[in-house]
C-alpha cells in the first residue's frame, strides 16, 4: 500500500457506489482520510466508508443535495469541522484557495467528445462544460497553489449509471468497439483520479485524461 496521500484529507462526492466508491477507496489506500459523500445512498456511503476504516484511514459520512449551493456550502463546512482541512476535492470545489495549496479533480465522460447515446443530450453538453470548467478553473487557481485537472471515462462497467441507462444488448454492443477488448472497471478510474490528486501529478493542470480503453484517442 502506498503512502503518498499520508496526512492529507480528501473529499469524494457520490462515494456510495461505481467511480465514487473507487476513487475514494483508493485516495484511502495510499494514505489520505476521506470525507464520504451521498445524496440518496447512505447504506452506500457508509459501506465505503467502512471499507475506508478497514483499511486503517478516517472517514465521516455526510449527506447534501449538492444542486443547491447552500448545501454544497454546507459540505465543505462540515467536513473541514471534521477534518480540520481538505486537500483534495473530487468534482467538487471547497476551501482550497485559502489554503494556497491542494488538488480538484473533476469527472467527465467520453460523451463530452461523441455527443453519448440516445436522448445523451443535457448529459453530454454538461460533461463537456465539466472539461471546459476545467481548464477555465486550473487557469484561475493554479497561481493560487490549486491544481485543477478533469478525468474522463468511457465505457465503464459496474456503476448504477449504466445499470439505469443503457440496455445489456447495447452495453456489450459498445464494448466490442473497444480497442482493449472490454469495459473498464471503476478502481482503473479511481486509480487516475487518485493520481491527479496526489504528488505525482503536481505539475499538471487543466488537463483531461481520457480513461476509455482506446475508445477516444486524441
Amino acid at each position: 500500500m502506498s503512502g503518498e496521500l499520508s496526512g492529507t484529507v480528501a473529499l469524494v462526492t457520490g462515494a456510495g457506489a461505481g467511480i465514487g466508491r473507487a476513487a475514494a477507496l483508493e485516495l484511502a489506500r495510499r494514505g489520505a482520510d476521506v470525507a464520504v459523500h451521498f445524496h440518496r445512498n447512505e447504506a452506500g456511503a457508509r459501506e465505503t466508508a467502512a471499507r475506508i476504516e478497514a483499511l486503517g484511514r478516517q472517514a465521516a459520512v455526510f449527506g447534501f443535495d449538492l444542486t443547491r449551493r447552500d448545501e454544497a456550502g454546507a459540505l465543505i463546512a462540515k467536513a473541514v469541522a471534521r477534518f480540520a482541512r481538505v486537500d483534495a476535492l473530487v468534482n467538487n470545489a471547497g476551501d482550497l484557495i485559502e489554503r494556497k495549496s491542494g488538488a480538484v479533480v473533476n469527472v467527465s465522460s467520453l460523451a463530452a467528445h461523441n455527443g453519448g447515446g440516445p436522448g445523451a443530450l443535457a448529459y453530454a453538453a454538461a460533461k463537456g462544460g465539466i472539461i471546459s470548467l476545467s481548464k477555465a478553473l486550473a487557469k484561475e487557481l493554479a497561481p493560487k497553489g490549486v491544481r485543477v485537472n478533469c478525468v474522463s471515462p468511457g465505457l465503464i462497467g459496474q456503476t448504477a449509471f449504466h445499470d439505469k441507462y443503457t440496455a445489456r444488448p447495447a452495453f456489450e454492443a459498445a464494448e466490442k468497439t473497444i480497442p482493449a477488448g472490454r469495459a473498464g472497471t471503476p478502481e482503473e478510474v479511481g486509480r487516475v483520479i487518485a493520481f491527479l490528486a496526489g504528488p505525482d501529478a503536481s505539475y499538471l493542470a487543466g488537463e483531461t485524461i481520457e480513461v476509455n480503453g482506446g475508445m477516444l484517442m486524441r
